[in-house]
């Protein structure tokens, strides 16, 4: 197993990914119906929206799992975070990187991949949008066009958490004037 690389700015992509609050936040319908839609086009078991903090892979909202992290040493979505590039496995069993992974062994056993990158910046991915599957399969072009146009989507939601958390200050600290 391969565990992923540490990007070269990640001093700087913690403290990018800290500063969005979302960390253990609580469940949010706009993420969740994300997470939902991108089970139902894929026709897929699992799908989720990672952030990968220090040691661990947290999931803002996960469908068809019932665990909310993983270590990241052993995610596919670190992988994703440390290229900055879409990242698709059609069968783990058969890739060298991820044969032996223990969510590849054991449960949930992944053997179908893609991972989409969440960037917040230019060049500061902090998470992945990303699907998963028990059986192998092919991905098409098409449809890594649309897990491209859902993680916009989930990049977006993630803009709109820091800007609500922002105005959200604003207002405690206007009222701690008055």
């Amino acid at each position: 197993m391969n565990a992923p690389e540490i990007p070269r700015q990640e001093a700087e992509r913690l403290i990018a990914l800290r500063g969005l609050q979302l960390l253990d936040s609580n469940a949010d319908k706009g993420f969740d119906r994300l997470t939902e839609l991108a089970t139902k086009i894929f026709e897929l078991p699992m799908s989720m929206i990672t952030l990968i903090d220090e040691d661990r892979q947290w999931f803002k909202s996960h469908q068809g799992l019932k665990v909310c992290e993983t270590p990241r040493r052993i995610s596919f979505c670190g992988h994703v975070v440390a290229d900055g590039q879409p990242m698709v496995i059609n069968n783990a069993l058969r890739d060298p990187r991820f044969s032996d992974n223990p969510l590849v062994t054991g449960s949930p056993f992944i053997r179908f991949y893609a991972g989409f990158p969440l960037f917040v910046a230019p060049g500061v991915c902090v998470g992945t949008l990303c699907l998963i599957g028990t059986l192998p399969r092919a991905f098409e072009d098409a449809e890594m066009d649309r897990l491209r146009l859902l993680a916009a989507q989930a990049e977006e939601l993630i803009e709109l958490h820091v800007l609500r958390a922002q105005a959200r200050q604003r207002e405690t600290l206007a009222g701690s004037t008055h």
